[in-house]
C-alpha cells in the first residue's frame, strides 16, 4: 500500500530551524516527482516546494525562496524540506504528496494525487 509519512515538525522560535521528513513505503519514490505544501485553517493548500524524480529540477514558492531547501534520498525513500529563518506566517500544517505522472516538478496541488497526512509547524515566541 502506498503511504507518506511526514515528520519533523513542531514547534520553533522565529528565526529558528526545522527539517521536515517525508518518508515513502509501499512504492519507490525516486520515480515520483515530490511537493510539500502547507495550508493554514480557513484557506486553501499552497504550494512550498518541489523536486524532480532524481533531484535535478527544485521549485519553491516566492515566500519561501532562499530560507527553505528541498532535497532527496531516493535510497532512504525520503524527500526532506529544510526550513530556515522562520517566521509566524510559516506556522501551518505541512504535507508531502508525490507523483509519477508530474513531469520534472510542479508545486501545483492539483497535479498530486497522493499524499501524507501533514505535520505541524508552529514558530511563535
Amino acid at each position: 500500500q502506498l503511504q507518506l509519512v511526514e515528520s519533523g515538525g513542531g514547534l520553533v522560535q522565529p528565526g529558528g530551524s526545522l527539517r521536515l521528513s517525508c518518508a515513502a513505503s509501499g512504492f519507490t519514490l525516486g520515480s515520483y516527482a515530490v511537493g510539500w505544501f502547507r495550508q493554514t485553517p480557513g484557506k486553501e493548500r499552497e504550494g512550498v516546494s518541489c523536486i524532480s524524480r532524481q533531484g535535478g529540477m527544485t521549485g519553491y514558492a516566492n515566500s519561501v525562496k532562499g530560507r527553505f531547501t528541498i532535497a532527496r534520498d531516493n535510497d532512504k525513500n525520503t524527500v526532506y524540506l529544510q526550513m530556515n529563518s522562520l517566521r509566524p506566517e510559516d506556522t501551518a500544517v505541512y504535507y508531502c504528496a508525490a507523483d509519477p505522472k508530474v513531469s520534472g516538478c510542479t508545486i501545483l496541488t492539483g497535479r498530486y494525487d497522493n499524499w501524507g497526512q501533514g505535520t505541524q509547524v508552529t514558530v511563535s515566541s
